[in-house]
């Protein structure tokens, strides 16, 4: 019996949106309830219409996918989130599973795969592209290496930094704490944004909670 699905759509290109609104539509068992044009729409959408699913792109404005997804898992894990994105990359395919996502889709997929991802998602399933690197989705489901770690990205000086931002801590009290300039502590952070592409406290705290870095 196919699975049926209150679904939102969050893709900041209008056309697309449409047409995949169009698409899921024909469908019978799915549902577009709401649609988003960047990340923070999409969490806010999220929290107004309680979906079964969001579909969503990773480069949104405002907030980006990795923010949202994060955002979303922490604040409602019954969402289930099947990402729709043009990377192919085994950086962005992993970094996405480590977020919380349930199922990576490749943009150039047809129709009839768009429809089996959605309903293979929705069913408690993970759903990973074909198209992406066989050895890449291989290695994941058969765990001979786990997902890298965000954090694996940071040296230890950014990580004391990570873990007294998400603390409450300002940058001051930062470099008091540390010992060091205030500057190094705003380049310490700039550095974070950077290598995390994440913007704001919010998001910077769910993922160190997701990573243990704190507890949640």
């Amino acid at each position: 019996m196919m699975r049926t699905g209150r679904i939102v759509l969050a893709e900041d290109h209008a056309i697309l949106r449409e047409g995949l609104r169009v698409l899921l539509s024909t469908h019978g068992g799915f549902h577009v309830v709401g649609e988003a044009a960047d990340g923070l729409e999409a969490v806010r959408r999220v929290e107004k219409l309680d979906p079964d699913l969001i579909l969503i792109d990773l480069s949104m404005p405002a907030m980006n996918g990795l923010e949202a997804i994060l955002e979303i898992k922490r604040r409602f894990p019954r969402t289930r989130v099947l990402v729709l994105t043009v990377h192919r990359t085994e950086e962005h395919f992993l970094a996405t599973l480590q977020a919380g996502a349930d199922g990576y889709l490749l943009k150039d997929a047809s129709f009839q795969e768009l429809i089996t991802a959605v309903q293979s998602v929705l069913e408690g399933k993970t759903y990973l592209s074909p198209g992406i690197s066989a050895q890449v989705v291989e290695g994941y489901l058969a765990g001979r290496r786990p997902p890298p770690s965000f954090l694996d990205l940071l040296t230890r000086r950014e990580r004391q930094v990570l873990k007294l931002i998400v603390e409450g801590h300002g940058n001051q009290r930062i470099a008091d704490l540390l010992g060091v300039r205030l500057k190094t502590v705003e380049k310490h952070r700039a550095h974070l944004v950077k290598k995390l592409n994440l913007h704001g406290t919010a998001a910077l705290t769910a993922l160190a909670v997701r990573q243990g870095l704190v507890a949640g």
